[in-house]
């Protein structure tokens, strides 16, 4: 299959649609996996800059995921609306937002991660497996999510690392899709990364009594499999749980909080010295979610909410405004693949 990086706010995204709709037509069958990019947006642009960058927005969540076999937005913004807001938080990373050197080690970590599945010599899975778990139902759209690096101390096992986490899910979003963790998920697939042999399962004494249903589990794999089964008792979810962590070469940022070890574990105090960290666990997840109902309809609102007669500059690069007005249908109509009955039930569908 084929593996495809664009950017998604600008016309770029308009130049990767045409690429993946030539690899679609040349080579069909095989699976495409396309990734739009978005950097952190700066707190002030002028106003038609932002209304051209959600446009493009618009145009290529609908072009790129009708052309794919999955469609991820990737991006440390809160939101890709009119009001971005504040860049995510990761716990355990101190990155600078506008550096473009700190926020694509963050990205391309997590897309290491997350591919892992098909990229594995011995894998029987392929991305065409990947994508058909996730894309049911016309959801052609994921988001992702991540925990960059996973915190779990040396000493700790899997078992209570994910135990002391619950209820909430272990990761943030990636997708700028918003904190958004109630409002369920239909499919996953997960993979988590750097866990030893010996950390995989409960290290407690022969004889105590298990903390919960995950510290009777018997095989790391089956621990991961019960914790997502928790959190998420009617999602879809695959996983897979790998040893070797994701190894940090130069130029590798090293924006990593002072409790981390070389190995990328926790300490229970910053370090005196902090080490240059070689490696860390990572815990990433394509996600087929909910959220991405209220963050589709959002982008739809606020374009229909404006008359595109004002953004005449637009339309004159190239696109028919009859074109864009047919685009923002097939926006509408992709979010509600999304929508779930319990959520947004006072909705009010109708915009005109």
């Amino acid at each position: 299959g084929f593996q495809v990086l664009c950017d998604l706010h600008n016309g770029f995204s308009g130049v990767g649609s045409k690429a993946v709709e030539l690899l679609q037509d040349e080579y069909t069958g095989k699976g495409i996996l396309t990734c739009g990019l978005t950097p952190v947006l700066p707190s002030r642009v002028p106003p038609h800059r932002n209304f051209y960058r959600l446009m493009n927005t618009a145009l290529g969540i609908v072009r790129l995921s009708g052309q794919s076999s999955l469609f991820c937005p990737l991006s440390l913004n809160g939101s890709l609306g009119l009001r971005p807001g504040g860049p995510v938080a990761l716990p355990n990373l101190q990155y600078e937002p506008s550096l473009d050197y700190h926020t694509s080690a963050i990205l391309a970590t997590a897309l290491d991660t997350m591919t892992v599945p098909y990229r594995l010599q011995n894998s029987d899975i392929t991305m065409s497996n990947l994508t058909e778990t996730l894309n049911f139902s016309g959801r052609k759209v994921a988001e992702a999510s991540a925990a960059l690096p996973f915190s779990v101390m040396e000493d700790q096992s899997l078992p209570d690392a994910l135990y002391n986490q619950q209820p909430s899910a272990a990761w943030c979003p990636l997708s700028s899709c918003g904190d958004r963790s109630d409002a369920g998920c239909f499919a996953q697939s997960v993979v988590l990364r750097g866990i030893g042999k010996r950390q995989q399962v409960s290290n407690a004494p022969p004889g105590t009594e298990p903390k919960s249903i995950l510290h009777m589990c018997e095989t790391g794999q089956e621990v991961l499999a019960r914790y997502l089964h928790t959190v998420s008792p009617r999602t879809l979810s695959t996983s897979l749980l790998l040893q070797r962590p994701c190894k940090l070469l130069a130029p590798y940022p090293q924006f990593f909080s002072p409790f981390l070890n070389k190995h990328g574990f926790l300490s229970e105090k910053p370090l005196y010295s902090p080490a240059k960290v070689e490696s860390i666990p990572v815990l990433a997840a394509f996600r087929s979610s909910a959220a991405l109902y209220r963050t589709l309809d959002d982008f739809y609102r606020e374009l229909r909410g404006t008359d595109l007669r004002r953004w005449a500059s637009f339309f004159s690069a190239g696109v028919e405004m009859d074109d864009f007005q047919e685009v923002l249908e097939e926006l509408r109509t992709l979010s509600l693949c999304y929508k779930k009955s319990s959520l947004d039930e006072n909705s009010d569908d109708d915009t005109d």
